[in-house]
């Protein structure tokens, strides 16, 4: 084997085995001495021209490439499950259940305010879209769910919605009573406290009553006054 064929295959592994592109100068580097970088990069590129694999140039740089043409059966499409935020989860609920409802009220339902790429995702997604304005001022833009949103979780119409018998069944929600589902110690603990207040206020409230009270200051006083009067009584008979 001849030393421009050696050359030539040294030159395609260095191509082929690069993560990037390499610039001529950078072959003229690693070739061996005497080899013809330029003649052996057209060849290589004749050689290549029309297969599936091309030895393309890119601003003094050169590597392998697939064809263009090729481009489109190259293309894999594959479907990637987005796992939504609760703030998601909840706005759609929201929405799903409220429609039409502009930003303002699911923020008043949630209690908290709506990021801009909550509702974002869910548009990107295809499950909410813009709904009419309202006519009150500002004319609010309202939100709507879409066909894509029910198609996905395999609903005919928005009236086949679980509703709350439904969510308690699967455990979505809580079976048991509001007030029974306060810690029992979190419901008593207060009153407990209030409880002593009140007795302590109780308390106080009967001394005042006794100390404004007419009637129990002059019964004291004339008792006190009748037993004066007795010992001074007793006090005359012995003497």
């Amino acid at each position: 084997m001849d030393s421009d064929q050696t050359h030539k295959r040294l030159l395609e592994a260095l191509l082929f085995a690069s993560p990037e592109p390499l610039p001529t100068r950078e072959l003229h580097l690693r070739m061996p001495e005497g080899a013809d970088v330029g003649g052996l990069l057209m060849e290589l590129r004749s050689d290549y021209e029309g297969r599936g694999v091309e030895l393309v140039e890119r601003e003094g740089a050169w590597a392998f490439r697939t064809a263009p043409d090729l481009a489109e059966s190259l293309t894999l499409q594959k479907e990637v499950a987005r796992k939504l935020s609760r703030a998601a989860m909840e706005t759609l609920a929201i929405v799903a259940y409220h429609q039409p409802i502009t930003r303002a009220e699911i923020e008043n339902i949630r209690g908290v305010a709506t990021h801009k790429g909550t509702l974002d995702t869910l548009m990107e997604m295809g499950w909410i879209k813009p709904g009419r304005r309202r006519e009150t001022p500002g004319r609010p833009l309202t939100w709507v769910s879409t066909t894509e949103f029910m198609d996905a979780f395999s609903l005919e119409s928005l009236m086949d919605l679980p509703g709350m018998d439904d969510l308690k069944a699967a455990g979505l929600l809580d079976r048991r009573p509001a007030i029974e589902a306060i810690p029992q110690a979190d419901l008593f603990s207060g009153q407990k406290r209030m409880d002593g207040v009140e007795g302590l206020s109780r308390a106080e409230d009967e001394d005042e009553d006794e100390e404004s009270d007419p009637d129990f200051s002059d019964e004291v006083l004339n008792g006190h006054n009748t037993d004066e009067e007795s010992g001074e009584e007793a006090l005359e008979e012995l003497i």
